[in-house]
């Protein structure tokens, strides 16, 4: 709910203050933030630049109200994206010998900010099963494919090969189980036989941006609930 503050008597903390009772009664998860106050999102990207420009681009044009303190990548191929537009941009490469270690400096950079929320944007890398524990539907990811189906890498050469009707994408909360988090939102489009395993990829990147940018906007005005693994979602 949005409400009118000219109708309050008093201020935030007053409100929350009178609301904490009947929350406790009903023990009701529940949050009250000012309206104005626009939530932190570190962006997590690796090589793929279509995602992380189309959200810059929300950004900027204010489709999306929210800050961007950092970009993060395991690649520097897209630091002149994100400095362009005056954005921080942390390079920390990713090896099997240093991956405890890296994933550890990327959380102590996500608290540093003050991070409402990470998005995956194609950050091609899993992350730990208890960096997910810790960092509960604070963790958006957007997969390549129309989960539940062609879970983990190269789902469009395995949609390719199969020869499905329909592809997309699917933005979900990132959790310890890989690809199976709570879904937001999903993207499909219509492919036919002749289009190639590079027309999959084009159409799928399409889906990739419109998912992500839906779930996030949703998130972002806080009209998404988890419930275990599902979501209740109010839309428009």
């Amino acid at each position: 709910m949005e409400i009118e503050t000219h109708t309050l008597r008093g201020d935030v903390a007053g409100l929350q203050a009178a609301v904490e009772p009947l929350a406790l009664e009903l023990q009701a998860e529940w949050t009250v933030r000012p309206a104005e106050v626009r939530p932190k999102v570190v962006l997590m990207v690796s090589k793929l630049g279509h995602c992380l420009a189309d959200l810059l681009w929300r950004w900027r044009s204010g489709e999306l109200a929210f800050d961007i303190p950092c970009v993060i990548s395991n690649h520097e191929t897209l630091r002149p994206l994100a400095e362009r537009e005056g954005i921080p941009f942390h390079w920390i490469p990713i090896t099997p010998e240093s991956r405890r270690k890296a994933f550890a400096e990327m959380e102590t950079i996500w608290r540093s900010v003050n991070a409402d929320l990470v998005v995956l944007a194609r950050y091609m890398q899993i992350l730990p099963a208890d960096v997910c524990t810790r960092w509960p539907a604070r963790v958006m990811n957007i997969h390549h494919s129309f989960l539940p189906s062609f879970v983990g890498a190269n789902p469009y050469q395995r949609a390719h090969q199969r020869g499905v009707k329909l592809i997309g994408a699917t933005c979900h909360y990132a959790t310890a189980d890989l690809d199976e988090g709570p879904i937001i939102e999903q993207e499909v489009v219509r492919v036919e036989h002749s289009h190639s395993e590079e027309d999959l990829l084009r159409l799928g990147r399409d889906c990739e941006r419109l998912a992500l940018a839906r779930g996030l906007r949703y998130h972002l005005a806080e009209r998404v609930l988890v419930r275990g693994n599902r979501t209740t979602v109010f839309r428009d």
